[in-house]
């Protein structure tokens, strides 16, 4: 005979409370039935002692706390709990520069999931496309423009912009940053093609996001920020840029030299001014900076300020990491703006 068909007066009392138990339809609530109802109790063979044990050996369980309500709610999937907006949620947006942000395994998206607000394009237009890459051996038929970096942000700013009863009255759209959706994302075409001949097709390829009002614009005398700011560098073609009207991308200027007079250098032609730290200041991060090094960066650094341009300097030392986190410290604490940056990770936790 086995223990199943054995009469109950016959059944060891571990194999009563396991009837008991699945009689009951399993663990939940059996705390509840067999040990608070006596006919039950008395059935099983159950004592009032036995509860006492079964209840401090965790068997017979307490009403659900609020992990198990928390658990029982994620299991759930109860439409409430999904955040509409989450893509970047808690992702606090610094002002670093992913530089040659195409080279990482991810594009785009690494940057900002370290919440970098500014990321880097070499752009390329060959045969009527524009493609992205360091040089031309590194341009591959499926790194396009749009691919890496026009598509994926319209996907996110659409997100970011559901269009319901709720934000039929927002002045402006929101930016990729959750925490902080009045934060621009900073977007750096590098034109390594002719200028002139690669700005019409980087124009044309915005569209989308300039449908959408998700472009920065200057038009008639005032500029409307919104999600994108996008600058041109590079081979960007400078009187080009100022005869756009309405103007939708900007000037990355030169951060050595605003005082020429031959150009009146504000924001709304170039927010942001960029120079090659080596060939401008010199010091590598090892040692004491000179007199004038330090002169030439504090200058350099309130030309832009007072003309309200944002500075940037590009190629600071990586190596050794002592000496580029010197530079970095230095340029902190200088008043820079944008912190260039390769390795992105160290750079959002310095």
């Amino acid at each position: 005979m086995s223990r199943v068909d054995a009469p109950y007066d016959m059944e060891p009392l571990r194999w009563k409370i396991f009837r008991g138990i699945k009689a009951q339809g399993g663990w939940a609530g059996t705390s509840a039935t067999l040990c608070s109802r006596v006919p039950l109790m008395a059935m099983y063979g159950i004592t009032s002692s036995l509860c006492t044990l079964l209840a401090v050996a965790g068997i017979a369980h307490a009403k659900p706390g609020i992990a198990d309500q928390i658990s029982l709610l994620q299991k759930s999937n109860a439409s409430f709990l999904q955040y509409p907006t989450q893509f970047t949620q808690g992702i606090i947006p610094k002002p670093i520069h992913s530089h040659n942000d195409y080279w990482r395994d991810v594009p785009l998206l690494s940057a900002l999931s370290f919440g970098v607000a500014s990321v880097e394009a070499d752009v390329w237009f060959v045969d009527g496309k524009l493609y992205v890459g360091h040089d031309e051996a590194s341009l591959t038929p499926n790194r396009t423009f749009e691919s890496v970096y026009l598509q994926p942000l319209l996907e996110i700013l659409n997100d970011q912009n559901p269009d319901n009863k709720f934000t039929r009255n927002q002045t402006r759209p929101n930016g990729v940053f959750d925490v902080s959706p009045d934060t621009p994302l900073q977007l750096l075409v590098d034109m390594k093609t002719d200028g002139k001949v690669t700005l019409q097709p980087v124009l044309k390829a915005l569209q989308p996001l300039r449908a959408k009002g998700y472009l920065s614009t200057f038009a008639n005398g005032t500029f409307v920020q919104s999600s994108i700011l996008v600058v041109g560098t590079g081979n960007t073609p400078l009187d080009d840029v100022k005869a756009l009207e309405p103007r939708d991308l900007f000037f990355d200027g030169p951060l050595t030299n605003l005082n020429d007079t031959s150009t009146n250098w504000e924001p709304t032609l170039a927010p942001l001014a960029s120079t090659d730290f080596q060939a401008a200041i010199g010091w590598g991060g090892v040692g004491t900076i000179s007199d004038e090094q330090l002169g030439n960066l504090t200058q350099f650094i309130a030309d832009a300020d007072a003309r309200g341009i944002k500075s940037r300097f590009w190629n600071t030392p990586a190596w050794p990491v002592s000496g580029r986190n010197a530079v970095w410290r230095l340029l902190r604490e200088s008043g820079a703006f944008w912190l260039n940056a390769d390795d992105i990770l160290a750079a959002s936790q310095f």
